[in-house]
């Protein structure tokens, strides 16, 4: 799961760095290009799309794969348009081809994949189960928590009685050394 989660902050990260110079160079073309971040997605989950092709500062995305149309507005970090947009829940597996029209007249295109990560059989009484589950409890000590809840082992206890002897010892060899000093 880790390395999931690290392939996808590089994939994301690599969008990022990207996009400006593939933006940029749709820009130059007769129709522009959509940038989708991320550009494979489950259903249900939430795109950022950008453009820099439209002059003007508003746009409509649409996509069959989209929930409702996405209103692109001027990006607060740089001078494209950005949006949102919310992947249908029922969303089939496939490509999806996004359509932009800019308000001034311009027109850009992407596209997004949606995949399904656990494809359920068609059995009726079969229920998906998830992949990954997350273990509850900050980040999953709730195991740690029991496994620990018999209170120290042998190991511990051995541990905590041979630190105290040794405390006994330091101290019983202080007070010694230091009667004799007093005694000279």
């Amino acid at each position: 799961m880790r390395s999931l989660q690290l392939a996808l902050c590089a994939g994301v990260a690599a969008a990022a760095v990207l996009a400006p110079a593939a933006a940029a160079h749709a820009g130059n073309e007769a129709g522009g290009r959509v940038v989708v971040t991320p550009s494979t997605i489950a259903p249900g989950g939430e795109v950022d799309l950008r453009v820099d092709v439209c002059g003007g500062r508003h746009a409509t995305g649409t996509s069959d794969a989209f929930s409702s149309p996405a209103h692109f507005s001027p990006a607060a970090d740089r001078g494209d348009l950005f949006a949102e947009a919310r992947i249908r829940s029922d969303a089939e597996a496939g490509d999806y081809e996004i359509r932009v029209k800019c308000k001034d007249g311009g027109r850009a295109s992407g596209t997004v994949t949606v995949v399904h990560h656990h494809e359920p059989t068609h059995h009726p009484t079969h229920h998906a189960t998830p992949v990954a589950p997350v273990h509850a409890g900050g980040g999953g000590t709730a195991e740690v928590a029991a496994v620990d809840e018999g209170g120290p082992g042998t190991p511990h206890t051995v541990i905590g009685l041979v630190l105290a002897g040794v405390a006994a010892v330091a101290v019983a060899y202080r007070s010694v050394r230091r009667r004799r000093t007093d005694s000279d």
